[in-house]
């Protein structure tokens, strides 16, 4: 006979589940937001927030996960750059640290990619500022004094000095690994070169100071630039700048044009070719414009060209013609542009649109129909390279020597055509709105460059 089955107690309570929680997924803080970077003077400035504190690019770079910090709670990290030796000491501190699903970032290698061997004990640190009190003294001891027109001496009877040394030797090639920092944190795309290359060269504006006590001079660093010699056919030099930074408690006084001037001194006393820059920032092609115009307007030749372009702007409805004037300038004045100043034909082409238009007087006829031809030959030098141009391609190839510098160099041309060609009226209209925009941007170069030199320029 079958058993029958008991039935439930419904008084019974039922069974509870189990609730399973999950820690929040660790979101990671950003290296800008918990870094900071102080530079200093002496010991009793170390710890001091107060400092003088730089923000550098992009520090996000060195850290490799999402490039982002995981597994620390209110973490800090202060580093301090003695700017007597240019070690640097980096205090980290944290409330804790734990694994919230992203690991916890190891924060000495990101450091030793910034700071490299210059990044040392917090002991060692405070000393650097006695021990390596003669260190800039010491390393350009050896180097030669550049003369040009723009040294400056300040009030306080300091003197202001720019020396060139080769990078290969091995105290400046340290001082300059202690310097890199620098480029990375403040220089958009800055990237070490080989110091151990001969053609390196390093220019070094110091400023000198009697010390307090009186009994010594103190040498501080204001920037530098660092100079590649590239050799030009069929036997000539030709400089390339490929680094040039005034340290941030110095900008704005003068000191970046200072080293453009001592190195366009040099490259005229040792008569290399010209002058290029490796891949200059919008700032720093600003300034080489403004200062590269600002030699233009003392050279004699420059004169008579402009006055010509003057002849054909005063023309009456010149905006009208269907085909302006470009106003190129004469081949043998950039010619002698580069062989006595050392300008080299882009610059000189970019100088040569402001020169004109510091001498026409705004609200001219001329300056109207200098606005017009100036729209007209930007916008045909715009059509011209997306009709004709092409580009440079890199393609690996096998090799079983080396794969890493195993490439070829191709160029294809442009196969498509322009959108408008096409007849496609938005294309069309896009275009156009895309030159007009670019047309209205160089100018408003032009005029800010105009203006900074008119301000600079002494009452007469």
């Amino acid at each position: 006979m079958p058993l029958k089955h008991k039935g439930s107690d419904s008084s019974a309570e039922p069974k509870k589940r189990k609730r399973v929680g999950f820690a929040e997924i660790d979101p990671g803080v950003e290296p800008e937001e918990c870094i900071k970077i102080f530079l200093v003077k002496n010991k009793d400035e170390v710890g001091a927030t107060d400092s003088l504190c730089i923000k550098p690019i992009d520090l996000n770079q060195f850290f490799n996960v999402d490039e982002k910090i995981y597994g620390y709670k209110n973490l800090k990290v202060n580093v301090w750059l003695n700017l007597v030796s240019f070690h640097a000491y980096a205090e980290v501190t944290f409330e804790n640290k734990s694994d919230r699903g992203k690991g916890i970032t190891d924060l000495n290698p990101a450091l030793r990619d910034i700071f490299g061997e210059s990044l040392i004990a917090k002991e060692q640190f405070l000393q650097s500022f006695s021990t390596n009190r003669d260190y800039i003294s010491s390393v350009i001891a050896d180097g030669a004094g550049v003369t040009c027109n723009s040294l400056l001496n300040d009030a306080d009877g300091s003197v202001i000095e720019v020396v060139q040394m080769k990078l290969h030797s091995p105290a400046v090639g340290l001082l300059y690994s202690r310097l890199f920092p620098l480029v990375l944190m403040l220089v958009d795309g800055g990237s070490a070169i080989k110091v151990t290359d001969p053609n390196w060269d390093i220019f070094l504006a110091v400023k000198k100071v009697q010390d307090p006590s009186g009994i010594s001079i103190v040498t501080n660093v204001l920037g530098f630039a660092t100079v590649y010699r590239f050799f030009h056919y069929p036997d000539s030099i030709r400089f390339r700048i490929g680094q040039i930074l005034v340290l941030p408690q110095y900008q704005g006084q003068g000191y970046g044009q200072l080293l453009f001037d001592s190195v366009y001194s040099v490259a005229l006393s040792e008569n290399v070719y010209d002058v290029t820059v490796e891949d200059p920032s919008e700032y720093l092609q600003y300034l080489r414009t403004r200062i590269d115009t600002n030699r233009l307007l003392g050279f004699d030749p420059v004169k008579p060209a402009i006055d010509s372009v003057l002849l054909r702007l005063k023309e009456e409805n010149l905006s009208k013609l269907s085909s302006k004037p470009s106003f190129i300038p004469p081949a043998n004045l950039i010619t002698l542009a580069r062989q006595k100043l050392k300008i080299n034909k882009k610059m000189f082409l970019a100088c040569w649109e402001v020169l004109i238009y510091l001498s026409l007087d705004s609200g001219s006829k001329c300056m109207e129909n200098f606005r017009a031809c100036f729209s007209d030959h930007v916008k045909g030098i715009m059509v011209d390279k997306e009709s004709t141009g092409g580009r440079k391609e890199l393609i690996q190839v096998p090799n079983q020597y080396d794969p890493a510098f195993s490439f070829v160099v191709t160029w294809s041309p442009n196969s498509g055509e322009l959108n408008n060609m096409n007849g496609d009226t938005n294309d069309q209209s896009a275009q156009e709105e895309q030159l007009t925009h670019l047309v209205a941007m160089r100018m408003e170069a032009i005029v800010k460059i105009a203006t900074k030199i008119l301000s600079l320029q002494k009452p007469r």
